[in-house]
């Protein structure tokens, strides 16, 4: 397999960041040096060395998967929920650009328990003229993020497919060594490597955690009427059933939570009979529907780290925490956390800091800590809360989406969901408020 290395050579001048190099005790006989060291070539990792580069940090980027892998159809076939404030951040670090409106707005949100008449319904012209976010497929986010990193090759470099088999920190710095005996040394490395994640495992941070028993089943539909950028969660008693509008009107993307016993069951099905079992849970809001070739299960759980940093350390994204999709934040949340440490970091370089030092570090868990505990208590309540068909609690449920919809009194309630939703609310890092790092 090729490896595709942009290297600048070790000796080169990084643009704003002059004199911050590992200390030479870990430096000495290193093949490759930057500020920032990234484990993980995700959508999270990835989007952190886009944010940096932009902001001139160099960076080094350890992706396991080839690019070209990465960009096939049938590589994960998951699409993403991109709430307003992530969209800000792809914009900021230049990623957005390259999407080339392979992006389907969220104009409207609907959520509905079952058959229930009464329903929740967020329109995005209540809380402003922008939409509540976009639905992306991943393979489109993941060739707009290469398009970027090759703009940002005298920053960034992308080192794909690669992958850690040690690491070494200390006070003076990180190195990294790869499956080709190549040494890596930095200041700070950053585990973006995912639920699995080497860099947690190497510090010795342990995680909570627990199964839902339910797994997401991912595929997408082509569909007779235009979805007119309404998104829909139906609450069924297996877990939710989302429907997500693609660009171009007549493709939706389908996350169907269900029961792991029954998953196989469903994965397997003679195409007719899945086709049948989606419009039942479809209904006929979108005429006709049938499935474009290609389903994906994923097993769902909730997990959590219990520290984000450790010595030249920093987790983001699923390497730090993972939860349900019933609320689409599990990338949002990752990106958030991509955007204060891309701050913390640029902030502490920008003023002769170092940007591995343990005050920085504390920085930025403290900022992400409250933000990130908060979605994972509320996701969890949301999935044990509708994931049944116990009958009191149904009928409680159903009057509390009705109230909040129609209420007057709980209006207030209603658009702080809302911006909730669009992820702006809290102490927002500078990339999600649109300003430039």
């Amino acid at each position: 397999m090729t490896t595709h290395d942009t290297t600048r050579p070790t000796d080169a001048p990084a643009s704003g960041t002059a004199g911050h190099r590992p200390s030479p005790s870990l430096a000495t006989g290193a093949d490759l040096q930057a500020d920032i060291i990234i484990v993980g070539g995700g959508l999270a990792g990835l989007t952190l060395a886009c944010a940096l580069g932009t902001a001139g940090v160099p960076c080094i980027v350890i992706d396991r998967d080839a690019p070209d892998d990465q960009l096939l159809p049938d590589f994960d076939g998951r699409t993403t929920a991109i709430a307003y404030g992530s969209g800000m951040v792809l914009e900021g670090a230049g990623i957005w650009q390259h999407l080339d409106g392979q992006v389907g707005p969220m104009l409207d949100i609907r959520v509905t328990d079952q058959n229930s008449p009464l329903f929740l319904h967020y329109d995005h012209r209540e809380v402003g003229d922008q939409p509540f976010g976009w639905i992306i497929e991943n393979r489109h986010m993941r060739r707009a993020l290469f398009r970027r990193l090759a703009e940002l090759a005298g920053t960034v470099t992308h080192l794909a497919p690669m992958a850690v088999t040690g690491m070494v920190r200390d006070g003076g710095g990180v190195l990294v060594t790869l499956a080709d005996g190549r040494r890596v040394a930095g200041r700070l490395v950053v585990g973006a490597d995912g639920k699995k994640s080497f860099c947690r495992d190497h510090a010795g941070i342990r995680q909570i955690g627990w199964s839902y028993q339910q797994h997401a089943i991912v595929c997408t539909l082509q569909h007779e009427i235009d979805h007119g950028g309404v998104a829909v969660e139906l609450f069924l008693p297996a877990g939710p059933f989302a429907m997500l509008p693609l660009a171009g009107g007549h493709h939706t993307s389908i996350v169907w939570t269900e029961r792991s016993r029954m998953v196989d069951f469903y994965m397997n099905l003679p195409e007719p009979r899945f086709q049948a079992e989606l419009q039942a849970r479809v209904g006929d809001w979108l005429g006709r529907v049938t499935p474009v070739p290609g389903r994906w299960s994923w097993p769902l759980g909730l997990s959590h780290a219990e520290r984000y940093t450790d010595t030249r350390l920093a987790l983001v994204s699923e390497s730090a925490h993972g939860m349900h999709p019933i609320a689409g934040q599990g990338l949002n949340v990752g990106i958030r956390d991509v955007a204060a440490l891309a701050e913390v970091v640029v902030d502490a370089i920008r003023v002769g800091l170092d940007p591995g030092a343990a005050d920085v570090l504390e920085r930025y868990q403290r900022w992400r800590r409250f933000d990130t505990v908060s979605l994972l208590a509320t996701t969890d309540t949301l999935t044990r809360l509708f994931s049944n068909d116990i009958a009191p609690l149904a009928h409680a449920r159903r009057l509390g989406m009705a109230a909040i919809d129609r209420l007057p009194p709980l209006q207030p309630m209603k658009k702080l969901f809302m911006r909730h939703a669009m992820g702006i609310v809290g102490e927002l890092p500078r990339l999600v408020r649109g300003e430039a790092l």
